[in-house]
């Protein structure tokens, strides 16, 4: 196998399998660049789920009925529960299955640079709707359009508490004495726009939190949209608000919109993006000049996402043949069941949890960060002794369960192709026997690299 197709196939892909190996094998760039054509098939996939606004709408009345007992209280914990695995449960599916694995990427990438965690009790009821609605009906268009909806959604609005922010000097905020929380607008200057090196400062945090103020959700029947999000006027701080040396006059949810729409446009934000991009397809340490050409495509196009995917396949340092990305616990899993098929194909409830529990152990269950920046880019977080030794123990499970082996040498050849070092292929011809020969290639270097 040509070193590209793997390269596609592993560093922008999900992992390795049959099909893509097939699709990638005559011109890798290409089939890459052929599924930033395709509309997302996950999108028709969880379209049967429910929509944001319906819990919204829903979720108060039942929790209100439920909440004065112990009896209730659980009920209400087994409800949250048993929506984040109904979620979770199709997108496992479909990342085993998916045919544009590089799209997919895309969708998680995007999906971490605006994490959200259900480590927020409430978020369990959103984790699925916001990647659904926010992520990725956007990750191929405009960075503005996406910043937007995350913004929006009521994931967001309330992991980063906006939706509970009110202006002191507001209508409501006099009313009430509550005020300002400036959470959301630190992530949004600090993670998701400009970057901590942007230039920016408190008095700019301030100012987004006072543009933002009013930018909330609706509960019970008076959703009236597919996410619940709402401009509440009465909640917003009146008067001019000065951010990043621009002045933004009172013009209530216009204010956020254009403020946002500048942050978007930011010469920080390019960078910020760029040098994200640039590390999660090149290396820990991306070049410069690869940096500085993504920033650049950026730049020219106004922060079109589908160009900048279009950039990084034309990226050369991003086919480097050296393996400079470790894989996180979740690309590991993904990649070995893509690899060895079998599993994808009958995902029970047992199945299921033990793979759900093997992402506990190795630390990366989806939609569970610890904190506002997402899931770590480096190999520092995820390449420690324990946690090799954990994928070693891990690879041996899968391989022992695999009811119809195929050889190791032979799968090594395929799904690796010119990766496969010379090293593992003797280990692999040496192996007791098959079940010891898979758990090596799934334990390799190579394999736990990208």
């Amino acid at each position: 196998m040509a070193i590209e197709a793997a390269l596609a196939a592993h560093r922008f892909g999900l992992g390795a399998n049959q099909a893509d190996l097939t699709n990638a094998s005559s011109d890798p760039r290409g089939w890459l660049k052929w599924q930033l054509g395709s509309v997302d098939p996950a999108l028709q996939a969880f379209a049967a789920n429910k929509r944001s606004g319906d819990i919204l709408r829903e979720l108060p009345g039942q929790v209100d009925q439920l909440k004065g007992t112990a009896e209730g209280k659980k009920k209400i914990q087994e409800m949250g529960r048993d929506m984040f695995l109904g979620e979770m449960r199709p997108w496992m599916k479909n990342a085993f299955e998916t045919k544009v694995p590089f799209l997919e990427r895309l969708v998680w990438f995007w999906s971490n640079h605006f994490t959200i965690s259900i480590q927020k009790a409430r978020l369990i009821y959103f984790a699925g709707t916001y990647e659904r609605e926010a992520i990725r009906p956007n990750v191929l268009g405009s960075f503005e359009d996406l910043l937007f909806a995350s913004v929006r959604h009521p994931a967001m609005q309330l992991y980063l508490d906006n939706a509970f922010s009110i202006g002191p000097n507001s209508r409501a905020g006099k009313f009430t004495g509550k005020g300002l929380n400036e959470n959301h607008a630190r992530e949004i200057l600090e993670l998701h726009t400009l970057g901590v090196d942007g230039g920016y400062g408190q008095d700019d945090v301030i100012a987004l939190a006072k543009i933002l103020t009013g930018w909330s959700i609706e509960r019970g029947d008076q959703v009236d949209n597919a996410t619940g999000f709402k401009f509440f006027e009465n909640r917003h701080e009146p008067g001019a608000k000065v951010l990043l040396g621009k002045t933004y006059s009172e013009n209530g949810e216009r204010e956020g919109t254009d403020a946002l729409r500048d942050l978007a446009r930011h010469p920080a934000t390019a960078r910020h993006v760029a040098t994200k991009f640039a590390r999660h397809f090149i290396a820990d340490e991306p070049p410069p000049q690869a940096v500085a050409r993504l920033e650049r495509v950026y730049h020219a196009t106004g922060g079109d996402l589908r160009a900048l995917s279009l950039a990084i396949v034309d990226e050369p340092a991003a086919w480097n043949r050296q393996l400079m990305k470790v894989r996180t616990p979740i690309e590991y899993v993904v990649a070995a069941v893509r690899l060895l098929g079998g599993v994808r194909e009958t995902l029970g409830d047992e199945q299921f949890k033990g793979l759900a529990e093997s992402l506990r152990i190795m630390g990366q269950i989806p939609f569970t960060a610890s904190s506002p920046k997402g899931w770590p880019d480096v190999a520092s977080a995820w390449a420690g002794p324990a946690a090799i030794m954990e994928r070693a123990q891990w690879a041996h499970v899968l391989a022992s369960r695999i009811p119809q082996k195929p050889d190791p040498v032979r799968l090594g050849e395929m799904g690796l192709g010119a990766l496969l070092s010379a090293t593992t292929r003797a280990a692999l011809e040496r192996a007791a026997d098959a079940t010891q020969g898979l758990a090596l290639l799934i334990a390799s270097p190579e394999f736990q690299r990208r």
